[in-house]
């Protein structure tokens, strides 16, 4: 049996499920805090209830990428899926019989351990299954998975949270979790890999022993998501604080920063797709990402209305790197590697991202939002030089014709 063209976009499709779920898992505690707020639960409570959820994704997520390099992605993901269906669900009973908050927020901690392979073993699909030549664009719409899950959950948690309860909220994170379940077990196949021969060797061998070209591009997405950290976390806060918006209105601005962002990340996969090389547009994205982010410092500081705008713009292009750096790191450490790859360059970005969180904040307490973004963007122009500048797309090879078993 052959895998035909649509095949390959449906199990992207697919995929995009389990990174989803993983979004879900780890950020669904957001989605409750107003109404756990206004029901009594102290800020400092509620920031250990919060912290929960993203712990349990940081302690297991390079663990999962050396189980899905050893035991192929569908057996994980199937592991990995009804796992964050367990935790779910207990945080869903948890919260139906009136639990202490300490016994959901352990469950939420099982959920996003579990749900954490999601990332990397949708990344490795993407690269198992599609060619180079549309390899760049499938991973840049596998990367829309985060801002689809927070959409989802800011359109429907907050809601039901205040209309009809905690549980009912909970249950939004949990039916994803298991819709993700039945399509994995339905559509996901492992691509083929070299089992045997040459082929298998090389492909088996290290590939950080063989060039500094992964450690470069970890160390270059550590200082992009600075500033991508710095508009997702203190967006919103600089909109309602600083110029003194309407909180609905700046949720909704922040809501279309997203989606501008989903789009970016597509446009960037396609122009790499083009070019043959997945880091020329990341050198490209660090010049852009510094220049945007210098100038909503600069215009924030003067106070002009025209930093909406370039906060709008560096909403798409402080995330355009993503799919592209996920991409090359696939690429380069080939089937026997790339699980664990991937599992370090996400650690390695989500503690960066919650480091610069508390970071920023001292930095805008002590010289304001215009100085403090204006600084962020040193990160980008730090990250320029690193980015290796000899990865090309290997030659366009279609997977092999016939499936593995399931």
């Amino acid at each position: 049996m052959e895998m035909s063209a649509a095949r390959r976009w449906w199990i992207l499709v697919v995929s995009m499920t389990a990174a989803i779920t993983t979004t879900a898992a780890v950020n669904c505690t957001a989605f409750l805090l107003p109404q756990l707020i206004q029901g009594g639960l102290s800020p400092q409570r509620a920031g250990l209830f919060a912290a929960a959820a993203p712990a349990g994704l940081l302690l297991t997520t390079i663990l999962w990428g050396v189980m899905i390099d050893r035991y192929g992605e569908r057996r994980v993901l199937l592991i990995s899926m009804a796992g964050a269906v367990a935790g779910l669900a207990a945080a869903v009973a948890a919260f139906a019989g009136h639990a202490p908050l300490y016994v959901v927020a352990l469950a939420l901690f099982v959920a996003s351990a579990m749900a954490a392979s999601g990332n990397g073993a949708s990344g490795r699909i993407v690269v198992g299954w599609f060619p180079a030549s549309s390899r760049g664009t499938a991973m840049g719409i596998r990367q829309t998975s985060q801002p689809l899950g927070i959409a989802l959950l800011s359109l429907t948690m907050p809601l039901l949270a205040s209309r009809a309860g905690l549980t009912a909220a909970m249950l939004v994170p949990l039916a994803v979790a298991v819709v993700s379940v039945v399509l994995v077990w339905a559509f996901i196949v492992d691509p083929p890999r070299p089992e045997t021969g040459p082929a298998a060797v090389d492909a088996r061998a290290n590939p950080y022993r063989e060039d500094s070209f992964l450690v470069r591009i970890h160390a270059v997405s550590l200082l992009l998501v600075l500033p991508q950290g710095a508009i997702w976390t203190w967006g919103i806060t600089w909109l309602i604080v600083g110029l003194h918006w309407a909180p609905s209105t700046a949720g909704l601005l922040i809501s279309a920063s997203q989606l501008l962002g989903a789009g970016g990340r597509i446009l960037a996969g396609a122009w790499s797709d083009r070019l043959g090389s997945r880091t020329s547009p990341i050198k490209w994205i660090a010049l852009a990402a510094a220049a945007s982010m210098g100038g909503l410092g600069a215009l924030a500081a003067v106070g002009s209305p025209i930093a909406v705008v370039v906060l709008l713009v560096a909403s798409v292009v402080t995330v355009a790197d993503n799919g592209l750096a996920f991409t090359a790191i696939a690429e380069k450490a080939g089937p026997y590697y790339s699980g664990r790859a991937l599992g370090i360059q996400n650690t390695g970005q989500f503690v960066a991202t919650t480091a610069a969180g508390p970071i920023l904040g001292a930095l805008i307490h002590a010289t304001g939002f215009g100085a403090a973004f204006a600084i962020v963007a040193l990160a980008p122009l730090l990250a320029y030089p690193l980015v290796p500048s000899d990865a090309k797309v290997p030659e366009p090879q279609e997977p092999a014709p016939s499936l593995p078993r399931k």
